[in-house]
Parts: C-alpha cells; sequence; structure tokens
C-alpha cells in the first residue's frame, strides 16, 4: 500500500503542477490582461491594432478553461532587417532564438512547452480556398496550460522589446490554438502508465 500512496502523492504533485485548477478566466482577469496588453504597447511604441484587441479579448471571454494546442506554420526570412538589440546582419534563426529565450523560460515555469517541432520536406501538397501559402519552412506545436497561462506569457514586460525579433525573423507565418480531442502524447496520460507499471513492479518485488 505504501507503493502507490507514494506513487500516488508523485502524480498528484505533477497533476496540479501540468494543469490549471483556476477554471475559466473571469472578468476581472480578462480586463487585467486587456490593460497589461494596452500598458506594454504604449512602452513600445507599438500601438495595439483594434482588430488585434477584438480578437484576444474575445479569445479569453470564449476561454473553457482547458489547456490547449498553438499551431504553427513558419516561414522564414532569407533577408530580415536589422532589429535594436541585435548584431547587425544577424539572421532569421538566429532572431528566433533570441526571441525565444524570453518564451522558453516563461512558457517552462508555467508547464507550457513545444509538443513537436520540424522542417517542411516539400511545398504544400494540399491547398483550398487560400493563396501564397504553398512554402513553409517549420511546423511546430507549442502546449499551453491554459489560456490564462498564455496570456501570463504575452503580457510579460519583457515580451514587446523581444518581439521585434520574432517579426523580423518572419517572411510569413500562421499560428491558431485548437482545444484536443484526441491527445494521447499527454503527459499525465504518460506518466500515469508509467506509474502503474512501476507500482506493480515493485508490488512484484515485494512479495518475492
Amino acid at each position: 500500500m505504501k507503493i502507490w500512496i507514494s506513487l500516488l502523492v508523485i502524480y498528484a504533485g505533477f497533476f496540479l503542477w501540468y494543469t490549471d485548477v483556476g477554471g475559466k478566466l473571469d472578468e476581472k482577469e480578462i480586463e487585467f490582461f486587456l490593460g497589461k496588453f494596452e500598458e506594454n504597447a504604449s512602452k513600445n511604441s507599438n500601438p495595439l491594432e483594434p482588430e488585434s484587441y477584438i480578437s484576444i479579448k474575445r479569445f479569453m471571454e470564449e476561454d473553457s478553461g482547458r489547456q490547449f494546442l498553438m499551431v504553427n506554420n513558419i516561414d522564414m526570412n532569407d533577408d530580415p532587417e536589422d532589429v535594436e538589440g541585435a548584431e547587425p546582419g544577424e539572421s532569421a534563426e538566429r532572431l528566433m532564438d533570441r526571441y525565444m529565450e524570453h518564451m522558453y523560460a516563461q512558457l517552462l515555469k508555467r508547464a507550457c512547452h513545444p509538443v513537436f517541432a520540424g522542417n517542411a520536406v516539400h511545398p504544400s501538397m494540399d491547398l483550398v480556398g487560400i493563396e501564397g501559402a504553398e512554402i513553409w519552412d517549420q511546423a511546430a506545436l507549442m502546449r499551453y496550460k491554459s489560456r490564462r497561462a498564455f496570456m501570463e506569457v504575452v503580457t510579460h514586460p519583457n515580451m514587446g522589446s523581444k518581439h521585434a525579433f520574432k517579426v523580423a525573423a518572419l517572411e510569413k507565418t500562421i499560428a491558431y490554438p485548437v482545444e484536443t480531442v484526441i491527445y494521447l502524447s499527454d503527459p499525465r496520460l504518460l506518466l500515469a502508465l508509467i506509474l502503474i507499471i512501476l507500482g506493480l513492479f515493485l508490488q512484484n518485488r515485494v512479495k518475492q
């Protein structure tokens, strides 16, 4: 019994860290994050476009309280412009690294992380109703614990100054959030299976 209690405590600790149990964003949180967005935009002399304001407000208002994955299609800029804070002539890859230095630190502390990333090996093979989307360099999935965690990351004070690196690094990009229906690689499921196998193994060893 002690074995299973110990394993349950381990799983519960991970589950509570990895899962946002705070529920949906409430009105006060939405107003707070919108205020942070506007404040950061003002500090970086980059006024928030009305369309962006409406979109992010709706994204928060429609919160389900669940985790989501951000789907990213990326086409890197072959000749990025120089950006303040970077060395002249830096490549798109180096500029993106500068951007992600901030992102990874903020993501991981909130149990957000890449699910997969890869390089394109061929132009788009199926296009319907969209132009200029034949060429992509990379694709990636980023897991966010919740819309609350996402907003904490993107409204971080350092985000505004770093965002210029991302914009310069990209020729074009598409990013949109999805809530999973099937997600067999969820670490909570994988850890549960590992701990069950470990528990059965240890229990068997004790009986011998």
